[in-house]
């Protein structure tokens, strides 16, 4: 770079910190397409070229008078809109993280309530055909699958021997097997 180009950009650079919108204007015309081109290249996306290029100018003008160049003015805004696009590609990764989280998340959620319906359904089966079993082997099957008790428990509850529970339980058994075969096999 010439000596005159270096002091151009160093006077640019310090009556940009004053606050001048000129000095703005100045820096702004003659970059910006450059800059625009320059991150198009980077996006293949005009729209978003033009806005990352924005933003670096933005963030010029928002932190003019603490911003240090120690390269050309040139230099800078090209780094410039190199960081911006890298910004932009983390924010993108994060985003695309996120709703790769949630889709899975959902889908989990989708194929948990599938599964309780089913479960549910399957458990409305079984209950229609326990309810079809005569009386006493509903009241012996009930008694030992559902609240668990012991043979000899149920005999005496029901008044019964251990013997005919034993034969309750297994002709529940068998009919469940015939008329919800599904769950047994």
């Amino acid at each position: 770079m010439k000596h005159k180009d270096v002091h151009i950009d160093q006077e640019l650079i310090q009556r940009l910190a004053n606050g001048e919108h000129l000095a703005y204007k100045i820096v702004f015309t003659n970059h910006y397409n450059e800059l625009t081109n320059y991150v198009y290249k980077l996006t293949n996306d005009s729209t978003l070229a033009e806005d990352l290029t924005q933003n670096v100018f933005m963030r010029l003008w928002d932190k003019k008078a603490t911003i240090t160049i120690t390269s050309s003015l040139r230099s800078y805004l090209f780094k410039s809109c190199h960081n911006e696009f890298l910004m932009y590609l983390r924010q993108q990764k994060k985003e695309i993280d996120a709703l790769d989280v949630l889709k899975w998340e959902t889908l989990l959620a989708i194929h948990s309530l599938q599964e309780k319906e089913q479960q549910e359904a399957d458990w409305q089966k079984i209950e229609k055909a326990i309810e079809k079993l005569p009386t006493k082997c509903r009241q012996v099957f009930k008694l030992s699958r559902l609240e668990r008790k012991k043979h000899k428990e149920i005999a005496e509850i029901l008044g019964i021997s251990p013997k005919t529970v034993e034969v309750h339980i297994r002709k529940a058994m068998l009919f469940l097997k015939t008329n919800v075969s599904s769950f047994f096999i």
